[in-house]
């Protein structure tokens, strides 16, 4: 009885909500824990007939399979759009969800690299290897554009308008935005597009991918995780690294730079501002600094 109702799901997220097909599938795998619970309990009901009641026995079903806290907030994220869809199709009269409420999450922030440390791990690359031109041209792209991996993977040859300084990024949900491109990361893309690229051979379907490993094919995140994380340990940095970490530095410099959020959002790719924010703390020294140097009544 709820195959109709998780087809039309399906169709909403995919046509009306232009989400990806991971987002997608991550949706319905929720429906599916609750569809599985209600039949491990012999209690299935119809997406109608369920309740806030039954809905917090599966929270709390959910919190038992040791499932950590931002995985059950998921979860609950997803039934919450399942049933603003069963609103807007009548398939129920009420939502169960509105009351349910989300476990706690800790805000955890990534580490945050200096502009010194960002220039040491580029330091650090052996520019005399076909990879090392590659990876310069890379990694300069993803910190001076804010990129998330993913999208870097994907970076096509065809949505690069270096001339006037800017690259057109697929995000999350396929929706494509426009992205400044600095003066460095230009001119490391058209040496490694010069000199390295030219003399790959590409694999078939691959030929509009930017940037390639040495078999013509596009990097896989993998792959760039081990790349940066080799770097930072050459260049004696200790803190937990990762690609998210160029990003997260490029929102966290823009900021105390002193740009503007909603700019900073726009080139970040976030629907929401309190995405943002999270991602553009500003850490409490720098703050201090701040208030030092510019606030007359700061002791």
């Amino acid at each position: 009885m709820w195959d109709d109702q998780k087809n039309g799901f399906r169709a909403y997220l995919q046509l009306e909500k232009s989400l990806s097909s991971n987002s997608i599938e991550a949706y319905l795998h929720d429906i599916e824990k609750l569809l599985q619970f209600l039949q491990l309990h012999e209690n299935l009901k119809t997406p109608a007939e369920v309740e806030l009641k039954d809905l917090q026995q599966f929270v709390k079903w959910i919190a038992e399979l040791n499932m950590t806290a931002s995985s059950q907030a998921r979860i609950i994220s997803g039934l919450k759009a399942f049933y603003k869809y069963c609103l807007l199709e009548k398939i129920a009269v009420k939502d169960p969800t509105i009351l349910l409420s989300s476990p706690k999450l800790k805000r955890t922030l990534p580490d945050t690299l200096s502009f010194e440390e960002i220039e040491s791990i580029i330091g650090k690359i052996d520019l005399s290897k076909p990879e090392g031109v590659r990876n310069r041209a890379l990694i300069e792209t993803m910190y001076s554009c804010g990129l998330r991996v993913s999208e870097v993977v994907a970076l096509k040859l065809s949505n690069l308008y270096l001339d006037v300084g800017f690259i057109k990024v697929t995000g999350k949900g396929d929706k494509e935005r426009l992205v400044p491109i600095g003066r460095d990361a230009v001119k490391h893309i058209n040496i490694y597009r010069e000199n390295i690229r030219i003399h790959i051979t590409v694999k078939k379907g691959e030929e509009d991918i930017l940037f390639l490993n040495r078999r013509g094919a596009h990097m896989t995140r993998v792959m760039i995780f081990l790349v940066i994380k080799a770097l930072a340990r050459k260049a004696g940095i200790v803190k937990n690294i990762s690609p998210h970490t160029f990003r997260h530095s490029f929102a966290t410099h823009l900021v105390e730079g002193g740009a503007d959020l909603r700019a900073v959002q726009e080139m970040l790719g976030h629907e929401s501002i309190t995405t943002t924010e999270i991602y553009t703390h500003l850490d409490r020294d720098y703050l201090r600094d701040t208030l030092q140097r510019f606030h007359p009544g700061f002791q």
